[in-house]
């Protein structure tokens, strides 16, 4: 059942989203949004779902047809190998198909996303029925992140990266401006229950800042630089190439790297950071009017 949240946001009117940006971005944030003449890194979040919205972003921001830009790109040996089809319900799947260890995942939203380590222990009852869920969810509405609004839902699985005796597998999110890295984080210890993840910010050589997000963890000591980072950096910088803003996602397993998702509405630019002035700083690298 969806909550009245969501259900008021699928019938408001284009007209009041700006109206309702501003009230959610007051209460996460404490602090008013200036839409008109954004400054902070967060506000401009904010002005990026109201106005920063066309067909291209749309289809990267589609977790299954991003896959194709990514090949053309870079090349298809940086994508997570896909097992089986595309469905359109949860039905549709064969899990007696599957190997023993895969991921589920939606392409229409964030977070849509189930690990399955072992496929004799798994509540297929569950699966399903959260997949029912994901494909009624229109993410748009979820915190008016307005590009997922027209992506069709879909389900695809993915080779586990986390299989063997791997524990955790660190997430490389590098915030990229105008086709350049200026810093990432790096999110560990969240495979199994994100929430318990933690969070440290790195500028482009992977030194460790003195930055962090309010709702994680901080990672506090600097991490070792991960087997092949320079060719992340490069990986990046040539997807975000003629965007004034976007978040690349990429795995790293003992040097193999794999892409993971174009994020264009960063934690839907409702997080704090500690200290504040960092939303100012990363806000200063982001020219509205330098590309898409």
């Amino acid at each position: 059942m969806k909550n009245i949240s969501y259900i008021i946001k699928s019938h408001m009117p284009h007209s009041l989203y700006s109206l309702y940006i501003k009230i959610v971005y007051k209460r996460k944030i404490g602090k008013k949004c200036n839409l008109r003449n954004p400054q902070a890194y967060t506000e401009k979040i904010q002005w990026s779902k109201l106005y920063r919205t066309n067909d291209l972003i749309t289809q990267l921001s589609d977790k299954i047809a991003v896959r194709k830009w990514v090949k053309s790109r870079i090349g298809s040996e940086y994508l997570i190998p896909c097992i089986g089809g595309i469905y359109k319900s949860a039905d549709e799947i064969d899990f007696d198909s599957l190997p023993d260890s895969f991921v589920i995942k939606a392409n229409h939203g964030s977070g849509f996303i189930i690990i399955v380590n072992n496929k004799c222990e798994a509540d297929f009852d569950y699966i399903r029925k959260k997949i029912k869920g994901w494909m009624k969810t229109n993410y748009a509405f979820v915190s008016m992140e307005t590009q997922y609004k027209s992506i069709r839902p879909l389900i695809y699985i993915e080779k586990n990266l986390l299989s063997g005796s791997r524990e955790d597998l660190p997430d490389y999110k590098f915030f990229c401006f105008n086709g350049k890295v200026f810093c990432s984080y790096t999110m560990i210890d969240y495979a199994m229950n994100h929430s318990s993840g933690k969070i440290g910010f790195f500028d482009r050589d992977y030194v460790l800042m003195p930055y962090h997000r309010k709702d994680y963890e901080p990672i506090t000591e600097q991490l070792k630089k991960p087997k092949n980072y320079e060719l992340m950096v490069e990986i990046a910088e040539k997807l975000s190439r003629g965007f004034s803003h976007v978040r690349v996602d990429l795995y790293n397993v003992d040097g193999k790297i794999y892409f993971g998702e174009m994020t264009f509405t960063n934690a839907s630019g409702l997080c704090q950071f500690e200290p504040e002035k960092f939303d100012r700083i990363l806000g200063e690298q982001w020219d509205l009017d330098s590309g898409i």
